[in-house]
């Protein structure tokens, strides 16, 4: 009986005469580890972080001149753009000077002019009263004492006005206190000498041209003499159209205001005689020419009106 071989399952594969070297196979096979593998893979898929680092930097430097010039561009462009509107606001701001100039300089003939009618109009009623220049420059220099019709105006702070306040009512640091200040009484007496005074005195205080309103903390000064409330104005001049032209003029409603929002007390009453004193310590010289002492363009010396 024939003996029989075995049968198999599955056929039979020759295997590999290194197949007991696996180690070694694997290290030839693979001889970069894969770490670096993975690094050369990535460094290879970054495109230029792969190039040296000389030629890097000279990209960046010119991708930086790229963007600066592009800057410089973009400015350029728009300074072109913008220069007509930057030169027509400066026509505009030139004209707008010039015109102001010209309306300052025929303001100024206007007072010049003015200051001339007034001037021949006060030389004609010199003579007609039959005075000279000497008592005419006393006059108005406040001198001498002057009585006639004229308006009384009497103000005073608010009832229960603090001792302190700020500035100005025109400032923005102003805090009503209830008080007058300098620049309420010189709101005034400007509204009666535009309304006609001939002649303001303010607590027996005459006012001249030199005479000055100011503030030293709490006190009102006229001519640096403190004044207390309530304060007396007294003008001189037609005292019905002095009342009306004043309380109708922009000061009297200024007044008016300090009167309704600030409470300022305030009375005008038309007087048939008010008397003003002269102004204290006031000198009046007139000049005189000297014998022989005429100048070599032959005006007259001598010491001016003070």
């Amino acid at each position: 009986m024939s003996q029989q071989q075995p049968h198999r399952s599955t056929p039979w594969q020759a295997t590999r005469p290194d197949a007991s070297m696996s180690l070694l196979t694997n290290v030839m096979n693979h001889s970069l580890d894969d770490g670096y593998a993975e690094a050369a893979e990535r460094k290879a898929a970054a495109g230029t972080r792969g190039l040296p680092r000389t030629l890097r930097a000279k990209l960046g430097l010119a991708a930086g001149l790229v963007l600066a010039a592009v800057v410089v561009t973009v400015g350029a462009a728009q300074a072109r753009i913008s220069a007509p509107t930057l030169a027509k606001e400066r026509e505009e701001l030139i004209h707008r000077i010039e015109q102001g100039t010209a309306e300052a300089d025929d303001q100024q003939k206007r007072v010049d002019a003015l200051r001339d009618d007034v001037g021949t109009m006060q030389r004609e009623a010199l003579k007609q009263h039959g005075g000279d220049r000497t008592e005419l420059s006393a006059l108005l220099a406040g001198a001498t004492q002057v009585s006639g019709p004229g308006v009384k105006l009497v103000l005073d702070d608010a009832k229960g006005a603090q001792s302190s306040g700020g500035g100005p009512r025109e400032s923005s640091g102003f805090s009503d206190t209830g008080r007058l200040r300098d620049r309420d009484v010189q709101r005034v007496v400007n509204g009666l000498w535009a309304a006609g005074a001939e002649a303001i005195a303010v607590n027996g205080q005459r006012l001249i041209s030199l005479s000055a309103i100011r503030a030293a903390g709490d006190a009102i000064l006229v001519d640096n003499k403190p004044l207390a409330p309530p304060y007396t104005v007294l003008a001189v001049g037609d005292g019905r159209r002095l009342s009306t032209a004043f309380q109708d003029g922009a000061d009297g409603q200024y007044l008016r205001v300090l009167q309704e929002d600030f409470g300022i007390r305030a009375k005008i009453s038309t007087e048939n005689e008010v008397r003003l004193p002269p102004a204290p310590s006031l000198t009046v010289r007139i000049a005189q020419p000297k014998a022989g002492a005429a100048g070599a363009d032959g005006a007259d010396t001598g010491k001016g009106t003070s």
